[in-house]
């Protein structure tokens, strides 16, 4: 399977995109690895015939946005995000109206839909640098409010919204304070990623993105981390230091990140199928979001 998989990769001239929960034998054979910004600025620079996106729906989404003229696929058509649900484009409507001088952020993990009606789009890697680099006080911030908490916390000058009040990722949602305590008893470092709920993030030593993950690794010394994000970050991590130790929470599982085989990738490649199709405007307004956030960079 694996040299079919590399073989039709070769003929259709194309790149697969995986993000950092993707099952480890979808992230051996992906030309990128890496957290919703890494794969945003390695989509938009890609020169590939075909772009497979092993990941959820709207990073896919985000694929096409940045390359309009290039067939965008993703292998299993109903790998969603719960998270990006929560965001509607009349909530943003509504909060705009009544908040009209505040900015809209909204984060990568939202539909096209969504993005088109953003002022700018961040990850986790970078939504404070964004958020900083607004000029008003006021932001209107989705979907994520623990996210939006975090980007609170660390810019107590700006007002923060969270749209809706109570967006949340289950998987991140699921760590708690007793998570913690049974990592303080067993030793070694809490690294939790931002989606994670107000007092997990307050008591752990480290809060980082997938992607700050990776690079904190590289200067994190010997000690075992405790990695407070879906569990495949953990696996991702054992393969790059090989000589560390990464523990992860076995039930922080995002079951749409797991919905992709290597029959499905096989067969994506092979068909073209499923094909991200957006509407023109739609990605008009949505590009201008996330090259707005590209431009500040990580």
């Amino acid at each position: 399977m694996e040299k079919e998989i590399r073989a039709l990769k070769a003929e259709k001239n194309a790149v697969i995109m995986a993000h950092n929960y993707q099952p480890p034998e979808i992230q051996g054979l992906a030309d990128v690895v890496g957290d919703s910004l890494e794969l945003a600025v390695k989509a938009k620079e890609t020169a590939a015939d075909l772009i497979v996106v092993c990941g959820v729906r709207f990073m896919a989404e985000t694929a096409k946005i940045l390359n309009p003229d290039r067939k965008v696929v993703i292998p299993v058509e109903d790998a969603g995000c719960p998270l990006a649900d929560f965001l509607t484009p009349d909530m943003i409507r509504e909060a705009r109206r009544r908040h009209p001088d505040a900015a809209v952020v909204v984060y990568v993990n939202s539909t096209a839909e969504s993005k088109a009606l953003a002022d700018i789009t961040c990850t986790s890697a970078n939504a404070v640098r964004v958020v900083a680099s607004l000029p008003n006080d006021t932001i209107l911030f989705g979907p994520d409010a623990n996210l939006a908490a975090y980007v609170q916390r660390e810019l107590p000058e700006k007002t923060i919204i969270p749209l809706p009040p109570g967006g949340h990722c289950y998987v991140h949602a699921g760590f708690t304070l007793a998570d913690v305590e049974a990592a303080r008893k067993k030793g070694g470092t809490i690294v939790c990623h931002p989606e994670c709920q107000p007092e997990v993030q307050e008591q752990a030593d480290r809060i980082a993105s997938t992607g700050g993950m990776v690079r904190d690794a590289a200067a994190g010394g010997n000690e075992p981390w405790w990695v407070f994000t879906e569990r495949e970050m953990a696996s991702r991590l054992r393969v790059l230091y090989p000589g560390r130790i990464f523990y992860e929470k076995p039930e922080a599982v995002c079951a749409d990140m797991k919905k992709i085989s290597l029959e499905d990738l096989r067969r994506a490649l092979e068909s073209g199928e499923h094909e991200v199709v957006l509407p023109g405007e739609v990605m008009g307004r949505a590009r201008r979001a996330i090259e707005r956030m590209i431009a500040v960079g990580a």
